[in-house]
């Protein structure tokens, strides 16, 4: 038999072989711990059988699917040393902080005690290396073993139309739901901890960039505090899962779903530009977020909400004002860096704002990107006594980009897509995932990019947003979370046949298949109620707003 091992022909003795059989001794003596594998484009266990003229690559948790298996992995087996010490806990996992991810139990407050005997007893799992199996049912087959088993854990699939065949992970008599491949052992999340943390708990786990060891928890209070914000509201609304919103819409109650989460958006929109107004020093309002959170439909209705205090915004961009091209930094490939602070003529920008915040008036320069340089074509620029300037950017929460601006007269907003809606209690949904569903919708409605050019550019956009933006959302005066709680059932409509056309050949496959399959949880929802102004419509159309 022939397969393909990194693009490679390989000739392999058997005619059919595990993965982990055929690979056994890479696996063993991985140094980032090998824990799934590629094949054909699809991420796949290491109990796939391999068949003549399949494509294999192995997948270690530098990868960021390897990473997503492990953490699976671990919460794993979490809930199943939850569910041998302490059976009657209702557990949630609610949301990821800095390589790790936050946990509750709905019905029991905990214990430093209760959490270090369920540590020893996920310690003793992972040391037995127990075998987990995945076993799939048909419908029917299903709905027998649910009968008899009083447990929600995996009952979405059931309910779920789109799908013929119901799967759980199976290890020893415990069985859970989770969305996704599933290491094929507990041996392989040897590197974890797990600490109470608040009302709750976390479990850490590595980061991709040093895997053989624990990634640093650092605390993000100001980010923390507006996921638990928007968790309760969503408990108030009776709506934490799929399984709960796919219940208001079977019911009727879109509208007033809808028309709850954007009154939501419009009173902390609000209390923003009320916080803004109170502090009579603020000249310059700066915004920053990671893309598709929804920053242009944000500023703008921030600056109604600004008109309504008697101040009127006024922007200026940062696009302007990059240095000359034979000044610009370049990445390590040697190619111009953009996106580094470094690429922006701050001396000048720093002088224009101090200018226009005194009450001066500048020239304001128009960057020429083909001849790579700033051209004046007689534009000036002066703010009125009731202008404040408004200023939109990757760089906006980094002080490096206003550092001549007193700090009482500058005022930092952060605003992201932070997704607290969940698959069930056990499977989250990836904040970074919602925002790269939204994009996947506006490239293909607004810039004429198919889904796999964005998802061919995602890495490369997660790259700078990792290193200009999220290094700095603590340092902002307010967060504002741009999800909506309905958008993935209005947004499936829009993003699934983009994704269910990509070939698979192609090495984004893999990708796309995910987010189609996450998407089909979802039941189609009516976009009739969602009003001109949402954040939404930014990315499905029909806004008020110009772009």
């Amino acid at each position: 038999m022939k397969i393909f091992y990194h693009n490679s022909e390989v000739g392999v003795p058997m005619k059919e072989a595990k993965v982990i059989d055929l690979f056994k001794d890479n696996i063993k003596f991985s140094k980032n711990n090998i824990v799934a594998c590629r094949c054909n484009n699809e991420i796949k266990s290491l109990d796939y059988v391999i068949k003549e003229g399949d494509r294999v690559d192995l997948v270690d948790i530098t990868d960021k699917d390897g990473m997503r298996i492990y953490v699976r992995g671990i919460l794993f087996i979490m809930a199943k040393a939850f569910e041998k010490l302490y059976p009657e806990a209702m557990i949630s996992v609610n949301y990821q902080l800095s390589n790790a991810m936050f946990c509750e139990i709905i019905n029991q407050k905990i214990t430093d005690l209760m959490i270090k005997k369920v540590k020893d007893e996920m310690t003793s799992i992972i040391e037995k290396d127990l075998p987990i199996k995945k076993v799939i049912m048909d419908k029917k087959e299903a709905e027998e073993f649910y009968a008899k088993e009083n447990t929600l854990r995996g009952k979405l699939q059931v309910e779920n139309k789109e799908k013929d065949t119901v799967s759980l992970y199976f290890c020893e008599d415990y069985y859970n739901y989770f969305y996704g491949v599933m290491p094929i052992s507990t041996g392989f999340m040897k590197l974890f901890d797990i600490k109470k943390y608040k009302d709750g708990f976390i479990v850490r786990y590595p980061n991709r960039k040093n895997p053989n060891e624990l990634g640093e928890f650092v605390e993000t209070k100001k980010l923390q505090a507006t996921l638990e914000e928007y968790d309760d509201i969503n408990r108030l609304m009776h709506i934490s899962t799929i399984k709960d919103l796919n219940n208001h819409i079977e019911q009727g109650k879109t509208a007033e779903t809808v028309l709850t989460a954007e009154a939501l958006h419009e009173k902390k929109i609000a209390q923003i530009a009320d916080k803004i107004a109170d502090k009579r020093n603020v000249k310059i309002v700066l915004i920053a977020g990671p893309s598709s959170s929804g920053k242009t439909t944000f500023a703008k209705r921030l600056g109604i909400q600004l008109r309504l205090h008697g101040l009127t915004p006024v922007t200026i961009g940062t696009d302007n004002y990059f240095v000359e091209r034979e000044q610009t930094p370049r990445d390590e490939n040697g190619e111009y860096d953009f996106e580094t602070i470094e690429a922006l003529d701050l001396e000048l920008f720093n002088d224009h704002l101090t200018k226009l915040i005194n009450g001066e008036e500048i020239d304001v320069p128009t960057f020429d990107f083909k001849d790579g340089t700033k051209v004046y074509n007689g534009e000036k620029m002066r703010l009125g006594p009731n202008d404040i300037l408004v200023v939109e950017g990757i760089h906006s929460l980094n002080d490096k980009l206003t550092s001549t601006i007193p700090k009482e007269n500058k005022f930092k907003i952060y605003l992201s897509d932070l997704t607290v809606l969940n698959i069930d209690y056990f499977n989250r949904i990836s904040t970074t995932d919602t925002r790269l569903i939204r994009r996947i919708v506006r490239d293909n409605n607004f810039r004429s990019y198919s889904a796999l050019d964005t998802l061919k550019r995602w890495d490369s956009v997660n790259k700078g947003e990792n290193k200009n933006i999220f290094p700095y959302q603590e340092e902002a005066d307010a967060m504002f979370n741009s999800s909506l709680v309905y958008e993935l059932a209005v947004l499936k409509k829009y993003a699934k046949p983009l994704l269910d056309a990509i070939d698979s050949n192609v090495p984004e496959y893999s990708e796309a298949k995910r987010l189609s399959t996450l998407l089909e949880y979802f039941d189609d929802m009516d976009e009739t109620a969602i009003p001109n102004n949402s954040i939404l419509r930014e990315f499905i159309g029909g806004s008020i707003f110009e772009y």
